[in-house]
């Protein structure tokens, strides 16, 4: 019988420090203190988890993120993604091999995330095993060629505005790449490092001052830090899209900044010469120096492809001079001859019209 009420006696003494544990764990306010015992921080710590929401966009930035939230983006639809009777490449593919071929910039392909505008760029980016986001459209149909300055190629640039626009009220830092960007080198090595520096862009031609907003900018290829301001002059250019018929989005931030907007955001810009962050419209004069090069100045994808794969034959020829070459160094002794663009420069011509019987 004694062994029996002392059973029962030590049964209701555990029972009574049970209760007051959850009663302190689940009850009381939360507590940070570090002397609360170890299963009121998990229990904390679980409610915590299972509060928070992670949308699909969250997920793929969180997976493609460096640990400073830095995050390199682009995108893509079906015509850059999929092959026509007369293409052997597409524009996706040769992005992505500029990054095999570029020093110092295999690694970088872990942070990039491929965005999606229709569900064929999505399957394919899918089937690359990249980091892929679909963004879904509502009653558009982003999937063809989109010609420069039509009216559809409008419609999604403001889109890619939009989107970029929420990715940095999310906190991501990026830099937006377009796909006809060819990166050769690690851009970050050229970037500031500053984080004083809130945007950082490419230009179509460089003036020679970094800081000077005569500079013709190209928002092709530039990096942005999320901050209050950097999200505010998205908010305000995005916000421009209802009174700019027929303006690319590009040529609205333009406007903004020659109208004073950068200034009073006290935004800290860099423009970012071309010797480093070339294009066809004004070619690096120094391919020991060059970081990426971007196919500006042309009209439609397929002259873009083939001018890129000149653009990657050049750069192979380089690096294949330096391995049968290993004192070569970057004296300048070695003049950058880029091929001509010549599908580019012939894109711009109206088609040949010819006369029917």
């Amino acid at each position: 019988m004694d062994t029996s009420r002392n059973s029962l006696y030590k049964v209701g003494i555990l029972s009574l420090l049970c209760a007051g544990v959850l009663y302190i764990c689940i009850l009381s306010p939360p507590n940070t203190d570090p002397l609360l015992p170890s299963a009121c921080l998990r229990s904390s710590s679980f409610t915590n988890t299972t509060d928070l929401v992670i949308d699909d966009l969250e997920a793929a930035l969180q997976k493609a993120s460096m640990p400073n939230k830095t995050v390199i983006i682009a995108v893509v639809n079906k015509a850059y993604v999929e092959q026509t009777v007369e293409a052997d490449t597409t524009m996706l593919d040769i992005f992505l091999e500029s990054f095999w071929l570029g020093e110092g910039t295999r690694q970088l392909l872990d942070h990039l995330l491929i965005v999606a505008v229709d569900q064929t760029a999505y399957d394919r980016c899918m089937f690359k095993r990249l980091h892929c986001y679909r963004l879904v459209t509502d009653g558009v149909d982003f999937a063809g060629e989109k010609v420069y300055m039509s009216r559809d190629f409008i419609k999604m640039m403001w889109r890619r505005t939009k989107f970029l626009s929420d990715v940095l009220k999310r906190g991501y830092n990026f830099i937006f790449t377009d796909t006809d960007v060819m990166w050769l080198r690690n851009p970050f090595t050229q970037l500031s490092k500053k984080e004083t520096e809130d945007l950082q862009m490419s230009v179509d031609t460089y003036n020679g001052d970094p800081r000077s907003q005569d500079n013709l900018i190209n928002t092709g290829f530039y990096f942005v830090r999320s901050n209050n301001k950097t999200i505010s002059l998205f908010t305000t250019w995005y916000g421009m899209k209802d009174n700019s018929t027929g303006k690319k989005e590009q040529d609205v931030l333009l406007e903004l900044m020659s109208q004073g907007l950068f200034k009073k955001l006290r935004l800290r810009v860099r423009f970012l010469p071309t010797l480093y962050f070339s294009g066809f419209c004004e070619n690096s004069k120094d391919i020991w120096s060059v970081t990426t090069v971007h196919s500006n100045c042309c009209r439609h994808v397929h002259a873009k492809v083939q001018d890129l794969k000149a653009v990657l034959r050049d750069w192979k020829r380089f690096k294949e001079a330096k391995v049968k070459n290993p004192r070569m160094a970057p004296n300048r002794t070695m003049v950058t001859q880029w091929s001509e663009h010549t599908a580019c420069f012939n894109s711009w011509k109206p088609p040949n019209n010819t006369l029917r019987n």
